[in-house]
């Protein structure tokens, strides 16, 4: 099974936040998920991110891949 760290949208319309998940490469964006393992909500001044860091490394270390935007977020 391909693991990819990930956003999911959450929230209204106009109005979103998203988690950052651990799911199957196969699943749709905001299919079922294996772990949340954060937030991000780029709506607030400044923006918030909340990550566990332990566990995103965790799952960096067995081979999920994090997506180009929870990378450019995470740095």
């Amino acid at each position: 099974m391909a693991t990819v760290i990930r956003l999911t949208r959450m929230g209204r319309k106009k109005k979103p936040f998203y988690r950052i998940v651990v799911t199957d490469s196969r699943k749709r964006r905001d299919g079922g998920w294996i772990e949340s393992i954060g937030y991000y909500n780029p709506l607030t001044n400044p923006k918030t991110l909340k990550i566990d860091t332990e566990r995103f490394d965790y799952w960096k270390s067995v081979g999920a891949k994090p997506s180009e935007r929870v990378t450019r977020i995470t740095k």
